[in-house]
């Protein structure tokens, strides 16, 4: 009962990602895999870390034990920030995507998640037991993501923002050579 805001906005992220998952589902860096269970359907949440409802627990994210196109959508709810080699593992999702696959962003921007971070450090058992590692950054600009994503082989589909206009959702495809 301790992280009431961090379970509510989590929640609120699921919600407004779940309209746009279909197929089979992988969720990478997916916490407490919440994101999975609401879905129902065919999906599995990765993580590097056991959060007590995690599916797959692996060392590196951007080594996955599924075969090519296994996935219809990837997301990354909140958690791109938290993967240090965020290119490799977008290269992993992007292997695992089928052609017609999309990849999910969830990101609120640097200065806030800062913030955040601060005025939730005494309730947010991730930075009490694991905190930041090395090439972690507290959020993500849009401009950023957009780079991320453009440098990995995708292409924006869709933004928009939500939870008051704090977040960000971001939905790419894999980019078509030119």
């Amino acid at each position: 009962m301790r992280d009431w805001l961090g379970r509510l906005l989590a929640s609120w992220r699921v919600k407004e990602v779940l309209p746009h998952v279909r197929g089979r589902l992988l969720d990478i860096g997916c916490g407490a895999n919440q994101l999975v269970r609401r879905y129902g359907r065919d999906g599995v949440g990765v993580d590097v870390r056991q959060w007590g409802t995690v599916d797959l627990v692996v060392s590196d994210t951007s080594q996955l034990p599924f075969a090519p196109q296994e996935f219809d959508v990837v997301t990354f709810l909140a958690s791109l920030n938290h993967i240090p080699n965020r290119q490799k593992v977008l290269a992993e999702a992007r292997r695992l995507l089928k052609a017609d696959g999309r990849v999910i962003v969830t990101m609120i921007p640097p200065v806030l998640s800062g913030v955040w971070h601060f005025l939730r450090r005494p309730w947010d058992a991730d930075q009490h037991e694991r905190g930041m590692k090395e090439g972690e950054v507290y959020g993500l600009t849009r401009s950023q993501v957009r780079q991320i994503l453009r440098d990995a082989g995708f292409e924006v589909v869709q933004e928009r923002r939500f939870m008051l206009g704090v977040n960000r959702l971001t939905i790419a495809r894999k980019a078509t050579p030119e």
